[in-house]
C-alpha cells in the first residue's frame, strides 16, 4: 500500500490521531518554558519593579535559559502597581501568550487580584514579594505559593520584640502607606511590642505617593514617643526619610525601619546619609558576612552596578526555587497538581541566604530573621548590616498557629493592640 492510501485508511486516521497526541506531549515536555513575569515598570514604585526583572532574569541567563532539557522563555508585563491593570496583564499573559504560570508584582493589592484570577483558573503563580499574610494563612489558594517570598508581618514580629527588649523603648508612634502591606507591617510590630508592655501613642496612615509628610511630623512630636516606627516603600521612603532629616528630626526621635523602607531601591538614592544607623528587620541583609550572601552581592555589582534590593534578590532566590523543582519533575510541568506538589517539597540548599530554606505547612518560607543596621561602607556606599539574628521565625512568629489564626488579619481596624 502506497503512503496515500494508507493515509486514507480509517487504521492511518486513527494513527494519524494518537500520533497528534504525542505530538502535543512532546512538546508539552520538551517546548519552551513559557514565564509571565508582572512588575510595576512605571509610578512610584518603578524602581522595586525594574530590579524584579533584574534578579529574576539574572538566575535563568546564568542557566543559560534553558532547565531540564527546555528553554526559558519570560514574558515581561508592567503592571503600574495598578490592581485593575494587574489582572488586565494576568490574563493577557495566560490566555495570549499561553505562559505555563505566572511570577511578581509588588503591592498586595496587585497581587491579591492576581491571586483571585489565579484562583479561577488555575494557573500556578508564585509571589516572591506579595506579602499578604492571608494568602498563607486564613485565604490560602492551591496554586498560590509563596516562592521565596514572606508575610508582612514575619519580619515586624522580631522587631516588636527588638524594640521593647534589645532598645528599651516602650511608647512609639507608627507611620505607614495606607495599603495591605502598611497595615500587615506595622500590625504585626505593635502586637508583639504591647503584648510586652509597650505603647503605641498614635499610628498614621499616610496616602501611596505622598508629597509632603510634615504634617505628620508635626504630630509625631507632638505626641513625644521614645521612637517612631516608619513603613514606606519605593520613592515615598525616599522622600520621608530626605524630610525627616531636613525637618530636624533625625537624631532627635529614633526611627525603626520596616525592611523596605532601608531597602537598598531607597538608599542608593540618598546621598547624605539620610539611611545612616536606621535599624530594621528583613530575611535578607545586603551586608551579611557569610560567603553565600556576598558572592551574589558581588555578582549583582557587577551585572547591574548596583547592590540588590529585596526585590531583585527576592526574584533572584524564586528563580533558583522554580528551576529546582522543574528538575524534579523532569521538566514536564504540564501536569500541574505534579509540578505545585514539587514546588512545595523544595528545600532550597544553594541560595544568597547561605542556610536551607524550605515552606512551613501553611506554604510561606521560615527564615532567620535579621536585625539590620544601615552602615557606611569605606567606598562611601550604604548597606544594611546585621547586628542580631532571630533564627527560624515563622509566619506565626511564637504564636500557635491554630490560635494566631482565630484572630482577625492586621488590618487599619485591627493592630493586634493589647490594652493596658
Amino acid at each position: 500500500m502506497d503512503r496515500r492510501n494508507f493515509i486514507k485508511s480509517g487504521a492511518a486516521v486513527s494513527g494519524l490521531s494518537v500520533f497528534g497526541s504525542f505530538e502535543q506531549v512532546l512538546a508539552q515536555t520538551t517546548g519552551p518554558i513559557k514565564i509571565g513575569l508582572m512588575a510595576p515598570l512605571t509610578g512610584v514604585l518603578a524602581a522595586g519593579g525594574k530590579e524584579i526583572v533584574e534578579g529574576f532574569t539574572m538566575y535563568w541567563e546564568s542557566i543559560g535559559k534553558k532547565v531540564a532539557g527546555r528553554d526559558i522563555q519570560i514574558f515581561v508585563e508592567d503592571d503600574a502597581s495598578n490592581p485593575d491593570i494587574a489582572l488586565q496583564k494576568a490574563r493577557k499573559l495566560t490566555e495570549q501568550n499561553q505562559v505555563d504560570f505566572l511570577v511578581g508584582n509588588l503591592l498586595a493589592n496587585t497581587g491579591l487580584a492576581v491571586a483571585e484570577f489565579a484562583k479561577t483558573n488555575g494557573i500556578p503563580y508564585f509571589i516572591p514579594v506579595i506579602a499578604a499574610d492571608d494568602l498563607t494563612q486564613r485565604s490560602r489558594i492551591p496554586n498560590v505559593i509563596r516562592v521565596a517570598g514572606y508575610t508582612a508581618s514575619q519580619t515586624s514580629h522580631p522587631l516588636g520584640d527588638y524594640a521593647y527588649k534589645t532598645m528599651g523603648f516602650r511608647k512609639i508612634v507608627t507611620i505607614s502607606q495606607d495599603y495591605t502591606f502598611g497595615h500587615e507591617q506595622c500590625g504585626g510590630l505593635v502586637q508583639v511590642f504591647t503584648e510586652l508592655g509597650g505603647q503605641v501613642l498614635n499610628q498614621f496612615w499616610n496616602p501611596l505617593n505622598t508629597q509632603d509628610f510634615s504634617p505628620y511630623f508635626a504630630q509625631i512630636q507632638a505626641a513625644k514617643p521614645d521612637a517612631v516606627f516608619v513603613m514606606e516603600t519605593g520613592a515615598d521612603g525616599l522622600r520621608f526619610l530626605q524630610q525627616w532629616t531636613n525637618f530636624g528630626l533625625k537624631g532627635k526621635i529614633p526611627l525603626l525601619a520596616a525592611q523596605n523602607t532601608t531597602d537598598q531601591s531607597v538608599i542608593r538614592s540618598l546621598n547624605s546619609g539620610e539611611a545612616d544607623g536606621l535599624i530594621s528587620a528583613a530575611h535578607f541583609a545586603e551586608g551579611a558576612p557569610n560567603v553565600q550572601t556576598q558572592k551574589f552581592v558581588a555578582e549583582y555589582l557587577i551585572a547591574y552596578n548596583h547592590f540588590p534590593s529585596i526585590y531583585g534578590f527576592s526574584h533572584y532566590v524564586a528563580a533558583i526555587w522554580i528551576a529546582q523543582a522543574i528538575k524534579n519533575v523532569a521538566g514536564n510541568i504540564s501536569n500541574r497538581p505534579k509540578f505545585l506538589d514539587a514546588i512545595r517539597s523544595v528545600v532550597l540548599q544553594e541560595s544568597p541566604l547561605g542556610r536551607p530554606v524550605k515552606l512551613d505547612t501553611y506554604g510561606n518560607p521560615i527564615y532567620d530573621v535579621f536585625i539590620r543596621k544601615v552602615t557606611k561602607r569605606p567606598d562611601g556606599k550604604y548597606w544594611n548590616v546585621p547586628v542580631e539574628t532571630y533564627p527560624s521565625v515563622s509566619q506565626f512568629w511564637k504564636y500557635k498557629p491554630e490560635e494566631y489564626l482565630k484572630q482577625p488579619p492586621y488590618s487599619r481596624a485591627f493592630q493586634g493592640i493589647k490594652k493596658s
